[in-house]
């Protein structure tokens, strides 16, 4: 849930040269209906069912609690496979781009905010995670003219431990595996913060040299302009 969207993806039908990467044409071509948008459909389509699945029969039913933590599951692995195709044929499309974050977002916000609801996990805890996630998405669009953050270790650390403590919070675990459950979130919380600061700090520093950038490309122009005209000048008082 890190880096440049997943699946900013998009198929184009064509056939994957060899070494399995299609060209810059067959980039330009993509098609919205491809393996990698399909997968980001279908982990959007899950949200809603393992809401249910999660809430029914009052929400501490441990057999359909399995269920929803399946469906999680689910949903979590989609995320791995439609990122690696396209990233491995390059299938790029405007509605990979906002439909990938948006899917993972739903998927662990859905999740985050019913364990709260039932009394599993605090609410504050909810608020850090949602808030660092829906932060950081708009800090993408803030700087993206200038620069794309790039995925760090820490931020898949933190998708890793995320993950991993919500599927565990979302079965039914007493004893050992509930105490344990409980380091993995706190775990998942610390680097939650910790990776937002460091995006944080990344954006600003971004955004600087993007406007420096920019900066030093219109005084660049403005004086070959000056120039061009110094030279317009003198060749017509020549005349």
């Amino acid at each position: 849930m890190t880096g440049v969207p997943a699946s900013a993806a998009g198929g184009s039908g064509t056939k994957p040269v060899r070494g399995g990467k299609l060209g810059t044409a067959a980039v330009n071509q993509a098609s919205l209906w491809n393996i990698a948008n399909i997968l980001t459909m279908v982990r959007l389509l899950l949200v809603p069912g393992f809401v249910m699945l999660l809430l029914h029969n009052g929400g501490y039913d441990p057999a359909w609690r399995s269920f929803a933590w399946a469906a999680f599951a689910i949903a979590m692995i989609t995320d791995l496979f439609d990122g690696h195709l396209a990233r491995t044929y390059n299938l790029v499309t405007d509605f990979g781009k906002i439909a990938d974050p948006i899917a993972d977002k739903a998927i662990m916000g859905a999740a985050l905010i019913c364990l709260s609801y039932l009394g599993d996990l605090p609410w504050w805890v909810t608020g850090v995670i949602l808030f660092r996630e829906i932060g950081i998405t708009l800090m993408r669009f803030w700087v993206i003219r200038h620069a794309v953050i790039p995925a760090s270790r820490g931020g898949k650390m933190k998708t890793l431990a995320q993950g991993t403590a919500v599927g565990m919070y979302v079965l039914a675990l007493t004893g050992p595996l509930a105490t344990l459950r409980f380091w993995v979130m706190a775990v998942a919380v610390v680097l939650t913060v910790v990776t937002g600061l460091d995006y944080v700090r990344q954006a600003v520093v971004l955004r600087r040299k993007g406007l420096a950038t920019e900066r030093a490309a219109a005084a660049d122009r403005a004086s070959g302009a000056s120039a061009s005209a110094g030279a317009s000048e003198s060749a017509e008082a020549e005349r």
